[in-house]
This record gives C-alpha cells, sequence and structure tokens, in this order.
C-alpha cells in the first residue's frame, strides 16, 4: 500500500460543488427552501447564467444548462449513485420534514460494529443525489498510523491540532 503524502497540494478545505441545472431558479429554491442554504454575490464578470448559494461551509453553484437534452434524465434513487451528503441532528425531523413536503425518498441503514447510522436519499429538480445522514455516530478509522475520529468539525479540528503538535515536535 501507498504510505500517506500528508497534504501535498495543501488543501485547506472543501469550498463548492457545481451543478448544471435546468432552471437555475427552480434549484435555487429547492436548495434554499429544502437544505438551508443562503444566495450569495457571485462575480457580476461572468455572461452565463447561473447563482451561488452557501451554508455549512461549503458553496453549491449552480450553472444553467445551455443544452437541456444533454441532462441526464431524473432514475430511481439509487444511495450506489454519486450524491452529496449533509450530516443533521434529528433524522426523525429531517424524514418528517421530507413527508410533509411530499419528497420521493429512500431509507437505509449502516450497521458496522454495533454503530447505526440512518440515511435518507432524495433527487433534487435536476436528479442529483442528496443524503441526510447521522453519519457523526460512525467513527473514522484510518486504515493505518492515526487515531479514529468521527466526521464531526470539532474532532476534525482537534485531529488537525494534532497534527500540527506532530510537525512541531519533530
Amino acid at each position: 500500500m501507498k504510505e500517506s503524502m500528508g497534504n501535498p497540494l495543501h488543501l485547506k478545505s472543501l469550498n463548492h460543488i457545481s451543478l448544471v441545472c435546468r432552471s437555475v431558479e427552480e434549484s435555487m429554491n429547492f436548495y434554499q427552501d429544502i437544505l438551508g442554504f443562503v444566495p450569495i454575490r457571485r462575480p457580476g464578470s461572468f455572461d452565463f447564467n447561473g447563482a451561488w448559494l452557501f451554508g455549512y461551509g461549503i458553496g453549491i453553484h449552480l450553472l444553467q444548462s445551455e443544452d437541456l437534452e444533454s441532462l441526464p434524465k431524473k432514475k430511481e434513487i439509487n444511495p450506489k449513485d454519486n450524491h452529496i451528503s449533509f450530516q443533521c441532528e434529528s433524522m426523525g425531523a429531517v424524514e418528517k420534514k421530507l413527508k410533509e413536503m411530499e419528497l420521493e425518498y429512500v431509507r437505509a441503514i449502516v450497521e458496522e460494529g454495533g454503530i447505526y447510522v440512518e440515511q435518507l436519499f432524495f433527487h433534487d429538480p435536476d436528479g442529483f443525489m442528496i443524503e441526510i445522514c447521522n453519519c457523526d455516530n460512525l467513527p473514522v478509522v484510518p486504515l493505518a498510523g492515526e487515531m479514529p475520529r468521527s466526521c464531526s468539525r470539532l474532532n476534525l479540528q482537534h485531529m488537525q491540532r494534532q497534527q500540527i503538535q506532530q510537525v512541531v515536535q519533530q
């Protein structure tokens, strides 16, 4: 197995994802009303239709498709398909809200060593899949060399401080 190279590109965080959509307005409404993202200003020099949203430490850049026929059609909800995942505080509250909004979704449960992670999968207006989970229950266990941790930002910050201390001590 290849030895870990640390952070060769000196990355800091995920900045945004870009999604090509059939209707920027419809997608904006979805990401604002369903997921709680906030519209933000995008560069005025852009000469194409789009919108930027921000929430939970990441951006979503929506781009109006120039060829609607080339966009993939919505298909069945498959948890093994490409998706973006968000952690939530209450799976019960999320599922109740999805039912109220009459959004079609698929429920899944992952079990690992007696730890259960609940997942809800649904599509945005263009068929891009969204997952909502309580993944923080599942520890992130590196294959070698580091201590297990969880997905939470608090634990990530703690791990980063430990890495800095290790570098300073070397």
